[in-house]
């Protein structure tokens, strides 16, 4: 199969990268993901509707959506851990929900406190209730090449995550290499055999640059069709629960190698450099992405 034409850039930043970045205030998230939307993403993944005991970086996630002047044709997504994370995003007036599930049971013990089973059991109503109010959900599985706490993760597990988040309504369901310790041929593997159970239109990546290996993973998993790729700009975040796991794959280096791959994905990269470095301002490091930290340098800023 060949590689895609068009790519869709899921921008992850103002959610999976700030909930593992010291708190910014809600005027600096606003600002983010508007100029994210100036940019060109479609699809900005802006809150996070969990308790702040767990998550406190997401607490204002209410306030930020009401302040967010939004664009048509943009996707604002919030992360929905169960009914009452729902009906907040429902409150908010969010345009999509996702669901997260892991293919590691010590990942899910650990997290969650329940097995892969059990943590599957509680989307059920969430679906169901998105599905009444019309809403899409997408659905995440974590640990897909990797856990912290029991290391290799069996592929089986993956698939069937993967599928019983699809089978029970998930219109697309992304891949996360949580802790980024995945490998291209690996990462290639696990795609395919995904793509066995779920069609691949309905599959994307989310891999994170812990051991450097982002690209190069998602370069091999391109040949196979998969269309969707998670990033967060400037390489914002990592995992809570995952020690040392750095940042997500930064959308300024996904975006460079598709524009020189002849990739089409609608975003302004000089605009999304602006606004990773705008964020990074409120926060104790500058960008990391490879990409923003040559061009900055390059303009001497």
């Amino acid at each position: 199969m060949a590689i895609a034409e068009q790519i869709k850039i899921v921008e992850v930043g103002p959610r999976d990268g700030l909930q593992n970045e010291s708190a910014v205030s809600v005027d600096a998230k606003v600002t983010l993901i508007e100029a994210l939307a100036d940019a060109g993403l479609s699809y900005i993944e802006s809150a996070s509707f969990v308790s702040p005991k767990w998550v406190p970086q997401m607490a204002d996630s209410t306030a930020v959506m009401e302040k967010v002047t939004r664009r048509s044709g943009i996707t604002y997504a919030g992360l929905t851990p169960n009914l009452k994370g729902f009906e907040a995003a429902v409150a908010a007036n969010m345009d999509e929900v996702a669901v997260f599930g892991a293919a590691s049971e010590a990942f899910t013990q650990k997290n969650i406190n329940c097995s892969i089973d059990e943590s599957l059991e509680r989307f059920k109503p969430v679906i169901a209730a998105a599905k009444d109010k019309g809403i899409p959900v997408r659905g995440y599985v974590s640990c897909v090449l990797g856990c912290p706490y029991q290391g290799e993760v069996p592929l089986d597990n993956v698939v069937k995550v993967a599928k019983a988040l699809y089978d029970m309504g998930c219109y697309e369901v992304s891949l996360g290499d949580t802790i980024g310790v995945g490998t291209p041929l690996k990462a290639q593997k696990m795609l395919a055999a995904v793509a066995e159970q779920i069609p691949m239109e309905k599959l994307a990546l989310h891999f994170h640059n812990t051991y450097g290996q982002a690209l190069a993973n998602i370069m091999a998993c391109l040949p196979l069709g998969v269309a969707t790729i998670d990033s967060a700009v400037a390489g914002l975040g990592g995992c809570p629960y995952a020690k040392g796991a750095s940042g997500n794959v930064a959308t300024e280096d996904v975006v460079y190698m598709l524009n020189g791959m002849g990739v089409e994905t609608g975003i302004d990269l000089n605009k999304l450099i602006a606004a990773g470095a705008g964020i990074c301002e409120h926060l104790s490091h500058g960008p990391r992405s490879q990409v923003a930290i040559a061009e900055l340098a390059k303009r001497g800023e």
